[in-house]
């Protein structure tokens, strides 16, 4: 089963989000485009919580932000319980993050890649999924151990 993916970004980031929508689409995934829908300015932590929804409430698998350095809409999206966004600029981040650490949600600053990397990332990212390995759950546990504590939802 394809993973359906919740995209969003805000108008720094949003001519990257239209080249990858289109990336994504032409790959066959099934993309929930949640906007913005323009470059007129709007707050990222709007399309990281619109994201971040979607992921939490199931409507989603996985979830892609951008906004102009990636950093605001990655700290924005992991206040949401379930969500655990990673910021990623590199290949080998957006798998090991997916690997490792289990990321549902990729965060990039499309002021700081061009989309060619932006699409080698996220192929990287949506080829990899969680190992599972005892180190890692045990990790992640701890990680849902603290969200758990600290969240309410």
């Amino acid at each position: 089963m394809a993973e359906r993916i919740a995209l969003g970004a805000d108008h720094a980031g949003y001519p990257l989000k239209v080249q990858v929508l289109e990336y994504l689409k032409k790959k066959g995934y099934e993309v929930q485009d949640l906007g913005t829908f323009n470059e007129d300015p709007v707050d990222y932590p709007d399309y990281a919580l619109a994201v971040g929804e979607a992921i939490s409430s199931g409507k989603a698998d996985i979830g892609i932000v951008l906004c102009g350095s990636g950093v605001g809409a990655c700290v924005a999206a992991n206040k949401i319980k379930g969500v655990r966004a990673g910021l990623c600029h590199d290949t080998f981040s957006a798998h090991q993050g997916r690997e490792d650490d289990d990321t549902n949600v990729l965060c990039m600053g499309a002021r700081v890649i061009g989309p060619n990397l932006a699409f080698e990332i996220l192929d990287s990212f949506l080829k990899a999924r969680f190992t599972g390995l005892e180190r890692h759950q045990r990790r992640l546990n701890k990680v849902l151990a603290i969200e758990s504590k600290y969240t309410s939802k």
